[in-house]
């Protein structure tokens, strides 16, 4: 094609975009090359040093690549600052799942992750353990905040005003273990903003028990709750403790993800 040739000694294909060529001098970096030479460039280009210089130089121009003494060139911060917003562009569904399938295993129960929306909570993910469940929540159902310990702790760390509007907004009962009385519903969520956990038995399906716990962003914000949710007489008193640390634990390397992803 016009404007194309191939050089027999690389094999590379040029091209007459300088940008394609910016992104083939990018290319060239990796673990084994930090540092690339002028010549080294003009090789794997197959072009004249002086063009090669040339395009290094829009790369340094632009912070994609800056100068390295004596001589030579590494990437700049320009690319390390288009890597954080990477980062920072990976949901919270990419952050949670390796976290929740290793919370399934470990408990041998369910795990959901959820969010909340106004009065609702809303499932993302969910993960299946080797006793599937029927559940109110599946990905993407919606279900009333104030039933159930997902529901319940993301209602714990929301604003205060939020608090007073769902609850001017009334409380639906699905069962009859649902929290619908204002008292007891604040009491309940002052106690798990303290424990930093939230137990629930039959209150949004009738024989079924969870364990949440809130998940934060990397200011601090809770965004996102991830639970357990398993027939009630498999998960005797005795063992709500273990899966409760083991919730906690989960919710907190979901936790260090976002961080770290946002950062």
């Amino acid at each position: 094609m016009p404007g194309q040739r191939v050089t027999g000694a690389s094999g590379y294909r040029e091209r007459n975009s300088t940008a394609d060529r910016a992104l083939d001098i990018l290319a060239l970096f990796d673990d084994r090359r930090l540092v690339l030479g002028g010549q080294e460039v003009a090789d794997a280009l197959g072009v004249a040093r002086s063009t090669a210089y040339r395009y290094l130089q829009s790369l340094v121009s632009s912070g994609f690549v800056e100068e390295q003494q004596p001589a030579g060139y590494r990437l700049g911060p320009r690319v390390f600052e288009l890597a954080r917003l990477a980062r920072k562009g990976v949901g919270l569904s990419e952050a949670a799942r390796p976290v929740m399938r290793d919370l399934a295993d470990a408990v041998g129960e369910a795990v959901l992750l959820t969010r909340r929306t106004g009065t609702s909570v809303v499932c993302l993910e969910r993960e299946e353990a080797a006793h599937p469940i029927r559940l109110s929540y599946e990905r993407g159902h919606v279900v009333p905040v104030n039933a159930g310990s997902a529901g319940l702790v993301l209602l714990a760390w929301a604003p205060g005003k939020e608090v007073d509007r769902i609850v001017e907004a009334g409380l639906p009962r699905l069962t009859g273990a649902t929290l619908t009385d204002v008292t007891t519903l604040r009491a309940r969520l002052a106690a798990i903003r303290e424990e930093g956990v939230a137990v629930s038995r039959g209150e949004l399906d009738p024989d079924v028990m969870g364990v949440a716990a809130p998940i934060r962003d990397g200011g601090g914000n809770v965004v996102a709750a991830v639970s357990i949710a398993a027939l009630s007489h498999r998960v005797p008193d005795s063992r709500v403790p273990g899966i409760a640390r083991a919730v906690v634990s989960a919710a907190g390397e979901i936790t260090s993800r976002l961080t770290l992803m946002t950062s």
